[in-house]
């Protein structure tokens, strides 16, 4: 397959529909001095949060996550949220099940992105299970400085809600339509923090298996945020194997395609895939015939132009290695690729830190700023069924255990109540 330099734009406005919800940190919800106050001075308090835990988190930025295991929720038949609680300024992505609102917390005034599914619709295409496990994904332990977290679930008799954090530096989906390709220093730096992710997924037995430019989000400091975690497999170790066909066409690996038993080896297919694009502008065996691309992706060669190092086409090579006992990071996970040459210039310990400036920072001017995100979602109006009412002691069969709300959040709320 030939791959030509006119084309990327014409790619971009095939992708179809920008699946976006991407956006700012929320903002602090009190000063820390009086809300440390209010929390040692109160004895009920005191009972749900260690205070040293406490102080442990406030001293380090939100985005600078802790690896720790996942927080136990309060009592959500006492605590519950519910639609009300929130103010819906803007709607910034929609998906098949439902959409993704921008929206403020209107009593300590947290920004946050809000994903609004409808139980019908998830039901009636049997999608209970993969909205169960993004939940429980997102609720193992993910404090990493590259991954979306959530800080509230809840749910009312027709809608499902994730209140996940807000980012709006923008899709890389949406930089790489508007630029084509990327620098090779800037794709680099992007496919660090991706390898990082995904190999601190790895490391929790979970395979990511949707990495695409539409899930990579960039923060308000330009450092990547990976998103929707609906395709995620849980309980899956390295050298583990599944058999589940799904993702999107343009990023599966050849083993998935052909029905093969496959391993979180299918992350690192995806990544050289996303890689490949941010560099060349498509990824490596696109045509707009699926049928076709399908079969580049089992047959075709490897086509390297000129452009890239050699070292990137060596990490390209590894990576989209159709033989998965020699792919790249297949044996010793992200270890192999951290060694690779192309990264040579990476502190890792720094990168994970976030002491790398990133090589684009987006220029936005606060939470309520969404100049990066399609105005296609955002000229549209806030739907008002976001605003449904609850109704008590209604049952939830579909979804039981779906509630939760992070103590830390829950404390803060208090306090500000």
């Amino acid at each position: 397959m030939t791959v030509t330099q006119d084309r990327p734009m014409t790619y971009a406005k095939m992708r179809g529909l920008v699946s976006f919800f991407s956006a700012l940190l929320k903002g602090k919800k009190v000063a820390f001095s009086d809300l440390l106050h209010k929390f040692v001075s109160s004895q009920q308090l005191c009972q749900h949060l260690d205070p040293q835990k406490f102080l442990q988190r406030q001293s380090r930025p939100r985005r600078q996550k802790e690896e720790k295991g996942p927080m136990s929720p309060v009592d959500t038949e006492t605590s519950q949220l519910k639609p009300s609680d929130f103010d819906y300024l803007k709607l910034i992505g929609k998906g098949s099940f439902g959409k993704v609102l921008l929206a403020r917390h209107r009593k300590h005034g947290g920004y946050y992105a809000v994903k609004v599914l409808q139980k019908h619709m998830i039901v009636k295409r049997k999608e209970q299970r993969h909205v169960m496990v993004e939940r429980s994904v997102l609720l193992k332990g993910l404090q990493h400085p590259f991954l979306v977290g959530l800080h509230f679930s809840f749910q009312t008799p027709n809608m499902l809600y994730f209140v996940l954090d807000y980012v709006n530096g923008g899709e890389l989906f949406f930089h790489l339509q508007r630029d084509g390709s990327f620098s090779e220093p800037r794709a680099l730096f992007y496919a660090a923090e991706m390898a990082t992710a995904l190999g601190y997924l790895h490391s929790l037995d979970i395979v990511y298996r949707d990495l695409k430019p539409e899930n990579i989000l960039l923060d308000s400091e330009g450092h990547v945020m990976l998103t929707d975690f609906g395709l995620c497999k849980e309980g899956v170790a390295i050298g583990g194997i599944m058999h589940t066909f799904c993702g999107t066409p343009e990023y599966l690996a050849p083993e998935v395609l052909q029905g093969h038993p496959y391993s979180p080896a299918v992350d690192w297919w995806a990544l050289g895939t996303v890689l490949y694009e941010m560099l060349y502008g498509l990824p490596p065996f696109y045509s707009h015939m699926k049928a076709e691309m399908f079969e580049n992706i089992l047959h075709a060669p490897l086509l390297l132009r000129g452009g890239a190092s050699q070292a990137a086409r060596s990490l390209l090579g590894g990576l989209l290695e159709r033989d998965v006992s020699k792919r790249l990071g297949g044996s010793h996970d992200l270890e192999e690729l951290q060694e690779h040459p192309f990264f040579a210039s990476i502190n890792w310990d720094d990168l994970l830190a976030r002491k790398i400036r990133p090589p684009f920072i987006p220029k936005v001017t606060g939470p309520c700023d969404v100049s990066y995100i399609d105005p296609e979602f955002t000229l549209q109006p806030v739907p008002t069924s976001v605003n449904e009412r609850c109704q008590a002691n209604t049952t939830n069969e579909a979804f039981p255990g779906f509630s939760f709300i992070n103590p830390v959040e829950y404390v803060a709320a208090e306090l500000v109540s």
